[in-house]
C-alpha cells in the first residue's frame, strides 16, 4: 500500500533498522522507501477474513500465517513488502523475526493508489522469490479474486474466481466460496452488475 517516497535511498540494512523505530511502516525497494497509508473498511475486512480462514485451515501443520504486519524479502529486487497476507511453510523463515524470505502464498487486496504497483513492479518482484507458488489479487469493491499460480515450466498462470464460484489456492490446498471471503463488506450491488 505505498503511496509517497519519503527519504533518499538507503541500503537495506539502514531500512532495516530506521524501521524497526518508524511510527507508521514504510516499503522499501531498491533504495526508495514508500509510506503506507491507511486502509477502508472493506480492504481490512477481506484481509482479515483471508488471513482467519487461512489460519484456521492450517492450523497445526508447518505452515505459517501472516497478516499486514510482516514483511516480505524479495531479496533479488532488492525489496521489503508488506503484504496484506501471506503463508510460508519453510523452515527457514522461523530464523527471522522482522521478515520472511520464503513464501508459499502472497496475497494483496488492492487499493485504488496501490492497484498498479501491486499488479505491476510489486508482482514483478513477487516473482522472484523461489518458493512462491501463488499470488492472490482481490478487489475489495467487486466479488474479483485473481489468482496468479506458478505451473511447472514456472510460467504464472492466471486463475480468476468470481461471484458464485469457489476460490482455490492450490498451494496450501484451500479452498472456500468467494462469498465467504467478503463476509461483513458492503457491496455496491448495481456497480457489481456492470462489472461483471
Amino acid at each position: 500500500m505505498s503511496i509517497a517516497k519519503e527519504k533518499p535511498a538507503l541500503t537495506p540494512e539502514a531500512y532495516l533498522e530506521w524501521e524497526k523505530t518508524s511510527e507508521i511502516k514504510h516499503e522499501y525497494l531498491d533504495g526508495d522507501i514508500f509510506a503506507m497509508a491507511g486502509a477502508k473498511d472493506s480492504h481490512v475486512t477481506v484481509s482479515g477474513n483471508l488471513f482467519a480462514l487461512l489460519k484456521n485451515h492450517l492450523r497445526g501443520g508447518p505452515c505459517r500465517t501472516y497478516i499486514s504486519d510482516m514483511k516480505i524479502q524479495a531479496e533479488q529486487a532488492n525489496a521489503f513488502f508488506y503484504p496484506d497476507v501471506m503463508v510460508t511453510c519453510d523452515e527457514r523463515d522461523r530464523q527471522t523475526d522482522y521478515f520472511k524470505r520464503y513464501p508459499t502464498l502472497i496475497a494483496e487486496v488492492l487499493s485504488e493508489s496501490t492497484a498498479a504497483f501491486d499488479r505491476g513492479r510489486k508482482f514483478a518482484a513477487y516473482r522472484m522469490l523461489e518458493n512462491l507458488r501463488e499470488y492472490v489479487i482481490t478487489d475489495p469493491d467487486t466479488l474479483s479474486v485473481e489468482c496468479f499460480r506458478r505451473d511447472a515450466n514456472g510460467h504464472w498462470v492466471l486463475y480468476p474466481f468470481g461471484p458464485g464460484e469457489t476460490v482455490e489456492l492450490a498451494s496450501v490446498n484451500f479452498s472456500a466460496p468467494i462469498e465467504v471471503l467478503y463476509e461483513g463488506v458492503e457491496m455496491d450491488t448495481a456497480q457489481n452488475s456492470h462489472r461483471q
